[in-house]
């Protein structure tokens, strides 16, 4: 791969994706930009892009915190630095992993040296060298929770604080935070989607003109990147000065009455939660009238705003699509107008504050996502001789279903754990790299040794095999498969509206806990995977809505179809463990022996130790008990539709749990 970067004015379309980057590189204290939108459509180009027309930063000189020589910071752990001593760099843009631990993003202390010899020894982390830069995290919807809690205090703040066991350190961490995802790999919680300042949608363009264009640019960068990116410098230069410009008029603009009414009540009218978005709105505002060359905020600029900073902050839970009604946008605006809005045109440069940067070639169509696209869909037409879909039942508050035991899979909120945040439950030699000190077990352990290593002072005389790893228990995610019963036998519609709105909210509780989720169907003569193994909860409710009923009863199908799944899913992801919700009323029909063979399908779950839970949809005044028998050959437990709302779902973690112990 090349080292010349892409051209920030060379990526076609995308005007909203540039905007919000640009007024961020203008204002940084709009707070930071998430991206959403399906793989391959510039999310990681732009944003790499971006670096390259921040100014030039002045630093001191082997300071490795990045300090500003005319205001350097106070705390600074490389201070105090002497005045005059400086160099100019350029902007940095630093990369988070996914994969990245505590050390790498927060820094480093050296323990063992601050404990021996009293040396605030600190290596610095990445916040430390994203300071006055870009902060670039791809797939920050698969960062472990603990991660994205650290980095957007940090974001919150200017401010990263490292403490171990009494030993502090704190440096300024000033950035431009910019994440993308996808979707359909998983969502951010809404606390942690508030945090980011704007959100953009971004989706291909369906213009073949515009898709030609992107190809065209995108070959012609990798035969001559050098040479491609000269042909652009002109255009780079002019936007490079042009947020240069945008950064001495910001702090001349004027956000009036009028302009701050129309904000307040728009925040209003969309009914988001606190006082965030009133003020990232404000703040964006205000940079979109600097960005325009102007020094009064427009209704034009507050409701390009409300598009940037409001649609995420409306989901109320992973299913809600994001976006605005511009309709009910525009009557608002109207209803709460005002004189300071009512302005003249602006004479500066770039017109109307909601325009991108000014881009060469073709760049026809529109490529903003529309919050109707790609967020869930409308149910699929059901083939011939099926019955169609029907709406979920509104869903509930489920009680929590776990795993038995303690395991080690990925960090989430559902079974118990061990890992690398929770409580101390003891401690061990560390394995690498010291990170989670158990101070008492450490002196425990040097203790017996300080008079044969010659101790003569107050101070303990340490080694490294003193030192001891907390361990920690916590919580995990799981795979939470759901096995659900299609057929004919449950294909009346108030039965399989509750039985959608129980899986339904079954899977709003697999959001909450972290967890992957997968869905298995089965009906007439086969059962199928209607979503593989995914954190997208979003996905396997869209899949779920349109899910079609009808024909005979394949249970063994289904079971075998799960078993196969999780057999494939142990070798991408052994650590995680699996929870199978088995939603059905237990009948078994088509092919010979029906009930026998479901019988030794449910017993492979049973003798590989799989919890398992069996949601019983049998309804009526006579009930077979069929679904009892499935859970007891699962070695799991049934619960009706009515008891997973109930208290007494709280027995169902026990009941699991000896029925393993007497499977194994």
């Amino acid at each position: 791969m090349s080292s010349t970067p892409f051209p920030f004015t060379a990526v076609v379309g995308q005007d909203d994706l540039r905007l919000a980057l640009l007024l961020n590189a203008v204002s940084p204290a709009v707070g930071g930009v998430l991206v959403r939108g399906e793989k391959g459509t510039a999310k990681s180009t732009a944003v790499r892009a971006l670096s390259a027309l921040l100014p030039a930063l002045d630093v001191v000189c082997d300071c490795r915190f990045s300090c500003d020589p005319g205001s350097p910071d106070p705390g600074c752990p490389d201070g105090p630095h002497e005045p005059g001593a400086f160099e100019t760099r350029p902007a940095r843009m630093v990369e988070l992993p996914v994969g990245a631990s505590e050390d790498r993003l927060v820094g480093a202390l050296d323990i063992e040296r601050a404990l021996a010899e009293g040396v605030k020894a600190f290596e610095p982390g990445l916040l430390a060298d994203a300071h006055r830069g870009i902060l670039y995290v791809d797939e920050v919807n698969l960062l472990h929770d603990h991660l994205v809690d650290l980095l957007l205090d940090a974001a919150a703040m200017g401010a990263s604080y490292v403490e171990r066991e009494g030993v502090s350190v704190r440096h300024a961490a000033r950035f431009l935070l910019v994440g993308t995802m996808n979707p359909e790999e998983g969502e951010l919680r809404p606390q942690l989607l508030d945090r980011f300042g704007l959100t953009v949608e971004v989706a291909a363009s369906r213009e073949p003109d515009q898709r030609v264009e992107v190809v065209r640019r995108r070959l012609a960068h990798d035969d001559d990147p050098a040479g491609f990116a000269a042909r652009w410098a002109d255009e780079e230069a002019a936007v490079r000065a042009r947020i240069v410009a945008a950064r001495k008029l910001l702090g001349s603009v004027r956000l009036g009455d009028g302009a701050l009414r129309q904000i307040a009540a728009t925040c209003a009218a969309f009914e988001v939660d606190g006082m965030r978005a009133d003020i990232v709105m404000a703040r964006t505002a205000t940079a979109l009238a600097a960005w325009a060359g102007r020094t009064e905020v427009l209704a034009e600029d507050v409701r390009q705003a409300a598009l940037l900073a409001l649609p995420h902050r409306r989901r109320r839970n992973p299913f809600d699509a994001p976006g605005l009604d511009e309709d009910k946008l525009d009557q608002t605006l109207e209803e709460f107008s005002g004189s300071d809005d009512e302005d003249p045109e602006p004479d500066g440069p770039g017109g109307g504050g909601g325009q991108p940067a000014p881009d060469a070639g073709p760049q026809g169509g529109d490529t903003g996502a529309r919050p109707e696209e790609g967020e869930g869909g409308e149910p699929q037409a059901s083939g011939a001789g099926e019955q169609s879909a029907v709406r979920a039942a509104e869903p509930f508050r489920t009680k929590v279903l776990s795993v038995p035991g303690i395991g080690a899979g990925a960090a989430g909120r559902r079974s118990r754990a061990r890992t690398e945040h929770g409580r101390t439950t003891g401690a061990r030699r560390p394995r690498g790299t010291l990170t989670k000190l158990h101070l008492a077990a450490t002196v425990q352990a040097a203790a017996p040794h300080q008079r044969a290593r010659g101790r003569s002072g107050p101070g303990l005389v340490l080694r490294r095999d003193d030192l001891r790893q907390a361990t920690r228990e916590g919580r995990e995610g799981n795979l939470v498969l759901f096995v659900v019963d299609a057929s004919g036998s449950m294909a009346a519609r108030q039965r399989m509206s509750a039985v959608k709105g129980a899986v339904l909210s079954l899977l709003l509780d697999a959001y909450q806990r972290r967890d992957k989720v997968g869905l298995v169907t089965f009906r007439g003569t086969a059962a199928d995977v209607a979503l593989p193994p995914t954190s997208s909860v979003d996905a396997a409710a869209a899949r779920l809505e349109s899910l079609p009923t009808g024909g005979r009863t394949p249970l063994a199908a289904g079971l075998l179809k799960a078993h196969d799944v999780l057999r494939v899913e142990r070798l991408r992801d052994p650590a995680r463990r699996a929870l199978v919700v088995v939603v059905t009323d237990g009948r078994a029909t088509g092919g010979p022996e029906p009930v026998a063979l479901a019988g030794r399908a449910a017993r492979l779950f049973a003798a590989e130790g799989v919890a398992s839970v069996v949601v019983d949809c049998e309804s009526g005044p006579v009930r077979l008990g069929l679904a009892g028998q499935l859970a007891g050959d699962l070695g799991g437990a049934a619960v009706t539709l009515d008891e997973l709302r109930a208290d007494s779902i709280a027995g169902l973690v026990k009941d699991v749990h000896s029925r393993s112990r007497r499977a194994a």
